[in-house]
């Protein structure tokens, strides 16, 4: 189907953008156009709170404030100050890129999107926001939050991968891709919610395809493309496990005849093994000497 945007884009793009100039959250990473400090605040900032990356992010670039310094750390030096973020797997992809940076582009952020997306742990969310929040390429950035406002909004119906980036690049205001994109994301954050869009206050309900056809069911964003699902349960799980056990290893190693203690599961040691041998084999922990520690 076509991605050409309809005839009300542009009075949707318009109005959503003034809107975004009065009502734009004052956010550290959006202080500074240095795609290091960008990078940063994009991967912290994946399934978590901005209230929870807040200090983190301040903390991590005064200990690591260039590629080179994160990449002339260990890896788990670099895990001890994700504590707090969840997701750790995400501090070693960061390790892994900052070397990568060193080892192949100077040091620096490489600045084209096939070279972004060659780096571990970045994808084609987090390489568009580097070009257009720290170079101001016109780039549409594609998160969850922005794929709700262009199947609602913008298309009136669910979108496929293709499409939803495709009219996410079309509706980029030459020259914009900055605001554009952060007035795009605060939309999906604050009004244009996942459970109960706060339609009411909305700034572009006039110009919303789904708001104007009358909200009619199934909600467009539902199985669209960026759109998240609901999300497996935590509590038991094995992310659970694997959370208890880096959070431990933050103090120190821990004695493999612990490990079914401190994942939470003394009945179960084959699991906790299992989750601690995937900590390994994700570069979060390794064996030494008979305990598990982070890796060095």
């Amino acid at each position: 189907m076509s991605t050409v945007p309809p005839p009300a884009a542009g009075s949707l793009v318009s109005t959503l953008s003034r809107w975004g100039e009065e009502t734009r959250r004052d956010l550290p990473w959006r202080r500074t156009r240095d795609p290091w400090a960008v990078l940063v605040s994009e991967l912290m900032l994946q399934q978590t709170q901005v209230s929870r990356v807040l200090p983190r992010y301040r903390s991590f670039l005064e200990t690591f404030p260039t590629p080179s310094a994160c990449a002339a750390a260990t890896p788990g030096a670099v895990v001890e100050l994700w504590d707090g973020l969840g997701y750790n797997r995400r501090a070693i992809h960061l390790h892994r890129a900052a070397t990568t940076m060193v080892l192949e582009h100077g040091g620096e952020v490489p600045e084209t999107l096939s070279e972004l997306l060659a780096l571990p742990g970045v994808g084609p969310y987090t390489a568009r926001a580097v070009l257009a929040f720290s170079f101001e390429e016109d780039h549409g950035v594609l998160d969850t939050n922005a794929a709700r406002f262009l199947a609602r909004a913008v298309a009136g119906r669910a979108l496929k991968h293709k499409e939803a980036q495709d009219l996410a690049d079309l509706l980029v205001p030459p020259g914009g891709a900055w605001a554009w994109n952060q007035s795009v994301l605060d939309l999906g954050a604050t009004v244009c919610l996942k459970r109960k869009p706060r339609c009411d206050v909305c700034p572009i309900s006039a110009s919303c395809a789904w708001t104007v056809a009358g909200r009619p069911f199934p909600d467009p964003a539902e199985g669209s493309a960026g759109t998240s699902g609901a999300q497996s349960r935590f509590e038991g799980s094995d992310r659970q496990g694997r959370g208890r056990l880096v959070q431990a290893l933050r103090t120190g190693p821990i004695d493999v005849t612990r490990v079914a203690d401190v994942t939470g599961w003394p009945g179960d040691p084959d699991r906790a093994r299992r989750v601690a041998d995937g900590l390994v084999s994700d570069g979060l922990a390794e064996y030494v000497d008979g305990t598990l520690a982070l890796p060095g």
